[in-house]
């Protein structure tokens, strides 16, 4: 196993697990979590959400948090020497919170050591393409211009590369014909919330190990 991912909740817990969400934009992953707890209750959801933090200000990811209730932190990389300072102000706000999970819901900043060394093999990812195929920044124009046919979002999670790390689930969206950039990137988003809400659940109920590049949820 690689030692920056061992297996945090390898049973099932008795109390729902504590998440903590990183957020850069609107949050609308956030809010797909926030109505996920809320509809089933923490204790059959099998999480609850403790805090949300964020590399900026004024975004409407906080706002969500802050009419759920919820504490939230700001870590912005301009208010630090430079990105290893940050990363391990990111790291310790967020451990603050004593995270079983971090979700990285739409958070558009690359994680370093410090945070991976803490958090490694808890961090929760999505990506708008099916991994290993288009990572990065571009995943939904880079798999129109290839012309695949099929396309979707990948739920994996987080080591040392950009969307490298082990794949948790997946789900497919058709091409079609008359689709943009942006149509399609609407579409994926909706499986990819639905998705992210499913894995995150399952993993806080059953528990998990990862073995390799293989995730096995119990």
């Amino acid at each position: 196993m690689d030692p920056l991912l061992p297996p945090s909740r390898p049973d099932a817990a008795p109390s729902p697990a504590r998440l903590v969400v990183l957020v850069s934009g609107s949050g609308s992953n956030l809010q797909a979590l926030l109505d996920a707890v809320a509809a089933a209750g923490p204790a059959v959801y099998g999480a609850e959400i403790v805090a949300v933090g964020a590399d900026r200000d004024g975004i409407a990811g906080l706002d969500r948090a802050e009419r759920a209730g919820l504490p939230t932190f700001v870590c912005k990389v301009k208010d630090h020497g430079d990105r290893a300072q940050w990363d391990a102000a990111l790291t310790e706000a967020t451990a603050a919170y004593a995270p079983d999970l971090v979700v990285s819901a739409g958070f558009m900043k690359i994680l370093g050591k410090d945070f991976l060394a803490r958090f490694g093999g808890r961090i929760v990812n999505t990506h708008p393409a099916l991994l290993p195929s288009f990572p990065g920044a571009h995943g939904v124009r880079d798999a129109l211009a290839y012309g695949v046919q099929v396309t979707g979002c990948t739920v994996h999670f987080v080591d040392e590369g950009v969307d490298t790390g082990p794949i948790i689930a997946q789900g497919v969206v058709e091409i079609r014909d008359e689709d943009d950039e942006s149509a399609l990137h609407e579409r994926i988003k909706e499986v990819e919330r639905t998705l992210l809400v499913e894995v995150v659940g399952r993993l806080a109920r059953h528990g998990y190990r990862i073995e390799g590049r293989k995730v096995r949820i119990s």
